[in-house]
């Protein structure tokens, strides 16, 4: 008879349209519920009640599966933003913004979002302009529109790293939501997306570092030390900015020394301990500027100073020292090493067209900032520098990047391999 009920198949009923079952479950919080599911036929709710039943005597199931865009919001608000960085937050919340919300934020978490749905949305997404789709050129002034508003598309794809990263956000908040036990598997794990050729970095040669130093100490550049502790110790542009004079210890230098007798002695100064803690880095974050902790624990070891960096400090202590008496009562006493010169901390944007005009003077190789740090590696390699001193000097949290398993050093072999570099670009 059409429409009759099986043994065993009690809790499947006409419904609407088609029909629907229910099994009692254990929710995530131990308290018993009904869970539905739907369908068209009878046979295709009869598959999904089995496979209900078997979740449920598999573990705790979820009786209100939230969308992909309520999920988002809760995970952003509650476990990215309090935990993570304020740049990984703001990152993370453009991309779920602009690319998964609108995308498939409207498909529940559980079996309705499937591999398949993730893998065609994100090759979509890799195929689809993102003026259009995001109304870039509609925002323009009608006067002022030029591509996809006048019906002239720009083709602005998404470069490669930004598909992954859109899939990276979302494979992240489903690892939550497992842990939360509201979806049995991380779809977005299971997305194959096409291999990304990474970008060959550049760097200097020790000439060209040197002639670029060279350049900005006989300029007076306000910049120089930043410049060469982004060079000799391979200090981030964020660590360097986000310096106080705090951050050093001068304790070695302000003892006479035993064999001349004299305070911040030039002929001894390599053998004194004057170290630089890293531990605070200064950003730009959707308006705000923050001076914050560093990104990892092992971005906080102290750095012994070769010569080439306490001369090229104490300089920048003497010309802070000017700015200050110029600037009378407009200075702002931030204890920032590195300041405009009324005393601010310095815009990282700021540093970076400083660091273009000065590479244009040196008439040198353009490269960023980052590969500046990079240069540092290089020419520790270049003199014969063992790789896990070089990981001291760089401090990398992984030593895959630095090409050993992590390996303590030290401080005397670090001192000596900083002295050298130092020497090597202070001719």
């Amino acid at each position: 008879m059409a429409g009759k009920r099986a043994n065993g198949e009690g809790s499947i009923f006409p419904y609407r349209n088609g029909f629907a079952a229910y099994v009692w479950v254990t929710k995530p919080d131990g308290k018993r519920d009904r869970k539905y599911v739907y369908g068209k036929t009878r046979d295709e709710v009869h598959d999904k009640w089995v496979e209900l039943h078997q979740q449920a005597k598999a573990g705790p199931v979820a009786t209100n599966v939230p969308t992909v865009a309520s999920y988002m919001a809760y995970w952003l608000a509650e476990v990215v933003e309090p935990n993570l960085a304020p740049l990984t937050y703001a990152t993370y919340e453009t991309l779920s913004r602009l690319y998964i919300v609108p995308g498939i934020g409207t498909k529940r978490l559980d079996g309705r979002l499937s591999v398949r749905d993730v893998q065609t949305w994100l090759n979509k997404v890799a195929k689809t302009c993102q003026c259009c789709a995001q109304g870039k050129d509609e925002r323009r002034s009608p006067k002022t529109r030029k591509c996809c508003a006048v019906g002239r598309c720009c083709q602005d794809l998404p470069a490669a790293r930004t598909v992954k990263g859109i899939r990276a956000v979302l494979r992240s908040a489903l690892s939550q939501a497992e842990v939360e036990e509201l979806v049995a598997k991380n779809v977005a794990a299971l997305v194959k997306l096409p291999p990304i050729r990474s970008r060959k970095g550049k760097s200097w040669s020790s000439e060209e570092a040197r002639a670029f130093l060279e350049a900005s100490r006989d300029d007076d550049d306000y910049l120089y030390a930043a410049y060469v502790l982004v060079l000799v110790l391979g200090l981030r542009k964020g660590e360097v900015l986000g310096l106080t004079w705090d951050h050093i210890n001068w304790d070695g230098w302000q003892k006479p020394c035993t064999t001349h007798g004299e305070t911040f002695c030039e002929h001894c100064r390599d053998n004194h301990d004057i170290s630089l803690i890293i531990d605070k880095q200064l950003q730009r974050v959707r308006g705000q500027l923050l001076h914050r902790a560093t990104k990892t624990e092992e971005s906080d070891a102290p750095l012994p100073l070769p010569a080439i960096c306490v001369a090229a400090l104490r300089h920048r202590y003497q010309q802070q020292q000017a700015a200050r008496v110029k600037a009378s009562d407009a200075w702002h006493d931030t204890g920032m090493i590195f300041t405009t010169r009324y005393g601010l901390p310095v815009e990282p944007r700021n540093f970076n067209r400083s660091y273009d005009s000065r590479i244009a003077r040196a008439g040198i190789r353009k490269i960023t900032v980052h590969d500046a740090r990079r240069t540092c590696g290089s020419l520790l390699v270049d003199l014969d520098v063992h790789p896990r001193v070089a990981m001291a000097i760089l401090r990398h949290a992984d030593f895959s990047i630095t090409m050993e398993i992590y390996s303590q050093v030290s401080s005397k072999t670090t001192r000596e391999a900083l002295r050298r570099l130092g020497e090597s670009l202070d001719q």
